[in-house]
């Protein structure tokens, strides 16, 4: 850890006053970002799409589960995989919580991994968790929003993810993402958003509590600390 100054009250009041003024202009620039998140225009989803589920097959607008709203976050979790991803899993950690407030304001969210419904219920069962998560084996729906890619896209020059054209090197069989639907009277769905690579960081309130201790994230990469919460060593 840095060393760190150590001053009177005083001092630290005048340095805290600083930087609550940067603190304000990055809460205000976050509120002009989210109005312009809002203002992104949309994309009708028709392509039809089909889910593995607990209550059976079900497609994307039925997954809305009675709301006007989705959220989909893309766990990484491969058809071949033996556990999900740990970064994945330390976001997921952050959910429950959540499904009763996002439910009361018409929205639903969900995990959709390419995993068979099976091994995605045994993995849920060892984390402990209640969310919705679906299955998209054998679905094109990973693919269409870039957080899957094929043995072939691999194995050319460059995959596309978070809107950019990147070396395949550097990609993997599931990468992580988070996109959002909404459902019209009509029975309608649209794309509203997606964002991947650290774009959903701000669901994991963990982050967000070290990012105000005095280590902060004390990490040498991004998330080099993180676990399943079942891995830790006491």
């Amino acid at each position: 850890m840095p060393a760190h100054s150590v001053v009177s009250r005083e001092e630290w009041l005048t340095a805290r006053k600083a930087l609550l003024i940067k603190e304000k202009e990055a809460t205000q620039a976050r509120d002009r970002l989210n109005a312009e998140r809002m203002a992104l225009p949309w994309v009708k989803v028709d392509k039809a799409y089909l889910f593995d589920t607990p209550e059976g097959r079900r497609t994307l607008a039925e997954l809305f589960d009675g709301r006007s709203q989705l959220i989909v976050y893309h766990f990484m979790l491969g058809p071949d995989w033996k556990a999900g991803c740990p970064g994945c899993s330390f976001l997921a950690d952050h959910l429950d919580g959540a499904l009763a407030h996002l439910n009361h304001h018409d929205v639903t969210l969900t995990a959709v991994s390419r995993a068979p419904q099976e091994k995605i219920e045994a993995y849920k069962a060892r984390m402990g968790w209640r969310f919705p998560w679906a299955s998209a084996f054998g679905s094109d729906f990973n693919f269409d929003y870039q957080v899957s890619f094929s043995r072939e896209d691999l194995a050319g020059e460059e995959i596309t993810y978070n809107f950019t054209s990147q070396p395949s090197a550097q990609g993997h069989d599931e990468l992580p993402g988070l996109s959002a639907f909404y459902k019209d009277e009509q029975g309608e769905v649209f794309h509203t958003y997606s964002s991947y690579a650290r774009g959903p960081e701000e669901l994991i309130g963990t982050l967000m509590i070290l990012d105000r201790a005095p280590k902060g994230r004390n990490e040498a990469t991004t998330m080099d600390f993180v676990r399943r919460h079942d891995e830790y060593q006491d």
